[in-house]
């Protein structure tokens, strides 16, 4: 197999920060992996919000970040570095990237990987590790949701929210999403979702209080932030936990903290690209033990939207962007 692997790669470049249009297609060296690495030949790879602002250049990079984007990936292993004692050439895997998932090659740390789940395709495998390490490490390990809870995913036709519906849903607890159609309500519901509230027709805190008869939510799993804020520590039940990854409406607002501290609210949020690999392999192996074999039970479902090839890049941000797809959109080189 190490036969096959080229010098060189097409990989897709941010010429400089700006539109869909500075993502070009270039020629890199295909990378070698280092101690306790493994080399992937990429099959398929997510696009995430996170490529989007760093390719406008308004994502803070991690020190030591490629500036290739793509933060995972599905593939097959072409190489093995000194150390890696797990995984063999010729596994398929997906991957949790710190970057490069724009590309044919990436070489990433081996604990960073996970078997392709049972019943899913390579291709849709590679829409999985970013979205998946990102709901539980939140919504499990930071705010601990539990069963028997009620629970709010705003924007749950996105991938993490499609990710965070169904493992909320597979670990019993009650839940309530927000989306922008009634097509993307129904697709939230087709997914598990007990309730879902078109934000762009309803008011989600009026719907979700009158479903909980008043008490609110246990916890919440917000992307939007801004004037959202207030609401939902309104919304929270005492004793709720809101928790964000990301602040696309804003990160800077007034809020009563009096109402946090009145009813002993959590309020959190995190990061997962800058994470040291310690942390994320301790990710990793959270979901090999705990979600993973959901997949076999038939308890999850894969929620590919579109494909578009490596070269299409630019398209394939331009429909991120659009806010008019349901589920994962990946790049297939």
């Amino acid at each position: 197999m190490r036969a096959n692997i080229p010098a060189t790669q097409t990989v897709i470049e941010i010429k400089q920060p700006g539109g869909p249009d500075v993502l070009v297609p270039a020629t890199r060296p295909v990378p070698e992996p280092k101690t306790g690495e493994v080399l992937i030949r990429i099959t398929a790879a997510g696009v995430n919000r996170a490529d989007c602002l760093q390719r406008m250049g308004r994502y803070p990079m991690p020190p030591g970040a490629p500036d290739i984007p793509g933060l995972e990936c599905s593939g097959t292993i072409v190489k093995i570095g000194d150390g890696v004692a797990e995984w063999r050439e010729g596994d398929q895997v997906c991957a949790l990237l710190i970057g490069d998932g724009y590309g044919e090659y990436a070489a990433v740390p081996a604990v960073q990987c996970l078997p392709v789940p049972a019943g899913v395709s390579l291709v849709d495998a590679g829409g999985l590790p970013e979205t998946f390490c990102t709901v539980w490490t939140n919504v499990f390990d930071r705010i601990h949701l539990k069963a028997g809870e009620i629970f709010l995913q705003q924007g749950g036709s996105s991938g993490i929210g499609m990710t965070a519906i169904q493992l909320a849903k597979a670990f019993g607890a009650t839940v309530l999403t927000t989306a922008g159609s009634d097509e993307k309500c129904q697709a939230c519901r087709d997914y598990g979702a007990d309730l879902a509230i078109n934000y762009r027709t309803q008011d989600f805190v009026e719907v979700a209080k009158a479903f909980t008869n008043g008490r609110g939510v246990d916890a919440i799993f917000d992307m939007v932030g801004g004037d959202y804020i207030p609401r939902e520590l309104d919304l929270l039940a005492p004793e709720g936990r809101l928790c964000f990854v990301a602040l696309m409406r804003g990160a800077r607002v007034e809020a009563d903290f009096g109402l946090i501290q009145r009813k002993h609210l959590t309020v959190t949020g995190s990061t997962l690209r800058p994470r040291p690999v310690a942390e994320k392999a301790a990710i990793i192996a959270s979901l090999r033990e705990k979600v993973w074999p959901l997949w076999a039970a038939g308890k999850l479902r894969t929620f590919t939207y579109r494909r578009f090839s490596l070269t299409e890049a630019a398209e394939a941000h331009r429909l991120m962007e659009s806010s008019r797809h349901i589920g994962k959109i990946l790049l297939v080189p």
